[in-house]
């Protein structure tokens, strides 16, 4: 049976506060176990993040619920041991029941309650939420004004140069056309690229109403099981009861491809598997683009390889234009997703490590009062 939490301290004439409501108001997870790691509370957060309510989680051993080797056991024993508040950054926990996390955990001892220590688990990726959408749509915003200015500034002189090397090639030389027609052919293709980039200076608001994002997906698979991802097994663990996207259909076909695409890539060619996976998350709200309300963003994407993993050096800039670890790579596919999603109100974001690379993309879904 767990204990009851004792009420508040409160000053004279104020009304006293149940520690619980309070606890439960908290986005990170906090959970009370006692002299014999036996879980006596938990709270709303806590429920969350091991997929279980109070009643199952509170009589449970923590040695039940984690692995016996797990960081978070160590930081419960010494907080007890040494009677002193214990915090550890950056704990892995991978379970059936939280799937893969990364936490920072505080241990601290009840002093009122002998053996007892209270556990406060905070999760990286919802502190990050924020720091990795600002980083993607800075990206984005780095590449829209260049796209700009190469539109102004390189294309008209180039049309020019490529109007001059064509007047040399009727009067030269056998010799001197090989020069001249590598000066058009190289002149194409850089027109080519900027040709590839004005669409990140497209300012226009995008046309978006309610999209099934699992008939997104599927579309997906389907171009990617008949071309470029034939040897790769895809995997599909989908939520059936999400609600639609308020989005552009044919942009978020645009953005899966790209991801499955580049997942496909990194998978390796004997045993390699990408997984599509949707979900419903509370708790994320963002603004808007080009608008100052805030909306939430519960519909969570996910699309994950079992490849090598992204480089560490490569990942504070992975979603700026032409960051790329392909030979014959553009790297502007990823800077095109940060836009759409942009665009779109939503959040992209990455976490990668060997065997599993995870991009989630956070999109709105269909409220009242939005225009079809």
């Amino acid at each position: 049976m767990a204990k009851k939490l004792p009420m508040a301290r409160r000053s004279p004439g104020s009304e006293a506060i149940d520690p619980a409501l309070v606890l439960n108001a908290l986005a990170s997870a906090a959970l009370v176990v006692d002299g014999d790691d036996v879980i006596r509370y938990v709270n709303a957060a806590a429920e969350q993040l091991f997929s279980s309510g109070a009643h199952y989680l509170c009589g449970q051993a923590a040695g039940d619920l984690l692995p016996p080797d797990s960081p978070i056991l160590s930081v419960m024993a010494q907080a007890r041991t040494n009677s002193i508040v214990v915090s550890e950054y950056g704990v892995s926990v991978d379970t059936p029941r939280t799937g893969h996390r990364t936490l920072t955990v505080q241990a601290a001892p009840v002093n009122e309650l002998p053996g007892y220590v209270a556990l406060s688990l905070h999760e990286h990726s919802i502190a990050l939420k924020i720091g990795a959408q600002l980083s993607s749509r800075n990206a984005a915003r780095s590449v829209t004004a260049m796209a700009a200015m190469l539109a102004h500034e390189v294309k008209n002189p180039l049309s020019g140069i490529r109007g001059a090397a064509q007047l040399l090639d009727v009067g030269a030389s056998e010799d001197d056309r090989v020069l001249t027609r590598l000066i058009v052919d190289e002149t194409d293709r850089i027109v080519s690229l900027v040709d590839r980039m004005e669409i990140f200076s497209d300012e226009r608001p995008i046309a978006r109403g309610a999209v099934n994002i699992h008939q997104v997906l599927e579309h997906v698979r389907r171009i990617a099981e008949n071309g470029f991802g034939k040897h790769v097994r895809f995997v599909e663990i989908y939520d059936p009861s999400l609600p639609p996207v308020y989005g552009n259909r044919d942009q978020l076909v645009q953005v899966f491809l790209n991801l499955v695409k580049n997942a496909v890539e990194a998978a390796p060619a004997e045993g390699g598997e990408v997984t599509l996976s949707t979900a419903y998350q509370h708790g994320v709200r963002l603004a808007v683009a080009g608008n100052q309300a805030r909306r939430h963003l519960p519909l969570v994407v996910s699309i994950q390889d079992n490849g090598p993993g992204i480089p560490d050096d490569l990942r504070p800039h992975l979603f700026d234009a032409f960051v790329t670890t392909k030979p014959s790579g553009t790297g502007l596919g990823l800077a095109l997703v940060a836009k759409t999603v942009g665009d779109h109100g939503g959040i992209v974001e990455f976490d990668s490590q060997p065997r599993r690379t995870v991009f989630r993309v956070m999109l709105p879904m269909v409220q009242e009062g939005d225009e079809s």
